[in-house]
């Protein structure tokens, strides 16, 4: 080919590319091939040669193969972060994914009454298990689910203070990821708020005279993603929820993360729980499934009976409902919280927060000539101890001692060196996320599991350093 007139037409193109419509289509293919028919032409204008035919057809290839590869994709998260927000939060549970795929397949009883053959309510494939864990199965305590724990205090508040207010201490206006506010949240359920105390100091008496007649309930909400020291002081949810209930009125507590076990009998930081909370006299618990939960994306409502059945009548409750696959793995995933003997083996987010230590650095030292040999003379590979953060707003100064492979470049000014690493990690077929820190490139091994070992070892060969 030495000029436009040499290139072949399009039609022509796709005659030798059957294999490439077979897999992507004929639509994804031709848009492929024009697409670099354009730029053999564009090159031409600035005196470049025009491909061959084998060159053209390797580039058509690449093209269409990076165009159908799927935007959501896996990764090795070895960013230090177990829950990432930005990386998925928790890995399900075999027996969840399991239970999603069954539910995706088929037709499923979602609303359906398998022993009336009426129309059911898709709250009762989990509303009894939530009760059974976090109250013993009361029938006092239901449930309800929502998409993300932001809907879950959206739809609480609007149900149950619409056009009234919710008194909060000013210490607990939290913002989580995103700049998302607790006020935000409050101002579109359409909730006045009534904040109390100071940012560092709120007394009970501080509740007590913010109850007037437009009062709807009283709120707390866990700092799960910050923490105030020094000269502190705040009310418990026992005395709060006297305050309340003296008046006639609710009490909510928002958890923000919410686990389901007592994290500190497998030796972690302690992390409030619903049944903690509803203990204490709280009427309704609101959290994220997909959290220290170790479940797939969701908001938890819990509490009495009746103002449960308030929030399902909402409108909102309809905008704001899951469906059949997160149904699926939230049951199978509460399942597993009925089997507290092998919770921690089958439930992926507890096993990687209490991996073992000596775990890890086996791991380590197994990798570390591999990573070596990948990145040559370009940068060296140590191993070295590191914290790991539990993340996604929970336990912010907590870490957990983990180790690291920290690659050094050779260069004496490490920053762009530092940077091709990080992208080429992120470019290998499964992108590797770690992070820089301190003139190093960190692989915090807590969460490549050994079944992963081989998969992330057999792709280095395809790490390409400048």
């Amino acid at each position: 080919m030495n000029d436009n007139r040499s290139l072949p037409a399009v039609d022509r193109v796709l005659h030798g590319l059957a294999d490439l419509i077979e897999i992507h289509g004929r639509q994804l293919v031709t848009g492929a091939v024009r697409a670099e028919l354009a730029a053999a032409r564009e090159g031409a204008k600035h005196g470049l040669p025009l491909p061959d035919e084998v060159a053209l057809h390797a580039a058509i290839r690449r093209r269409a193969d990076e165009a159908g590869r799927a935007r959501l994709r896996t990764v090795f998260n070895l960013s230090g972060t177990v829950l990432h927000t930005n990386l998925g939060r928790a890995q399900l549970a075999d027996e969840a994914i399991a239970l999603m795929v069954e539910a995706a397949r088929a037709p499923c009883a979602l609303e359906y009454d398998l022993a009336s053959g009426g129309r059911g309510d898709r709250d009762e494939l989990v509303s009894p298990l939530l009760a059974e864990i976090v109250a013993g199965g009361s029938p006092d305590i239901a449930a309800t689910v929502v998409n993300n724990n932001a809907a879950a205090v959206l739809l609480t508040l609007n149900a149950l203070a619409q056009g009234r207010e919710a008194v909060v201490s000013r210490g607990e206006l939290v913002e989580i990821g995103g700049a998302f506010r607790i006020p935000d949240v409050m101002r579109r359920a359409q909730v006045r708020l009534h904040e109390i105390g100071t940012t560092n100091r709120t007394h009970a008496r501080d509740y007590q005279e913010a109850i007037g007649a437009k009062t709807a309930l009283l709120m707390k909400v866990h700092a799960s993603n910050y923490a105030v020291t020094g000269f502190t002081a705040s009310v418990d949810a026992g005395t709060v929820a006297g305050i309340a209930h003296a008046a006639g009125l609710p009490f909510m507590i928002d958890l923000g993360s919410g686990t389901l076990c007592d994290f500190a009998a497998w030796g972690l930081p302690a992390e409030p729980t619903p049944q903690q909370a509803l203990a204490a006299g709280a009427d309704i618990v609101t959290f994220s499934g997909d959290k220290l939960l170790g479940g797939p994306q969701t908001g938890l409502i819990v509490g009495r009976r009746e103002l449960i059945a308030r929030i399902k009548k909402n409108p909102l409750k309809r905008a704001l409902r899951v469906g059949k696959t997160t149904l699926a793995a939230l049951e199978a995933t509460l399942r597993l919280y009925l089997d507290p003997d092998r919770l921690r083996e089958r439930l992926p987010t507890l096993r990687l927060l209490t991996r073992a230590n000596g775990d890890i650095e086996a791991a380590a030292r197994r990798l570390q000539p591999a990573v070596q040999a990948a990145l040559g003379d370009f940068a060296s590979v140590a191993v070295a101890p590191c914290a790991s953060q539990i993340g996604s707003g929970a336990q912010p100064v907590a870490t957990l001692p983990s180790i690291a492979l920290v690659i050094r470049p050779a260069a004496k000014r490490p920053g762009r060196a530092l940077l091709a690493i990080e992208a080429a990690f992120r470019a290998l077929p499964t992108p590797v996320i770690g992070n820089i820190r301190d003139d190093a490139f960190r692989l915090d091994l807590r969460c490549l599991e050994a079944q992963d070992e081989p998969r992330f070892v057999a792709q280095l060969a395809e790490l390409h350093l400048p």
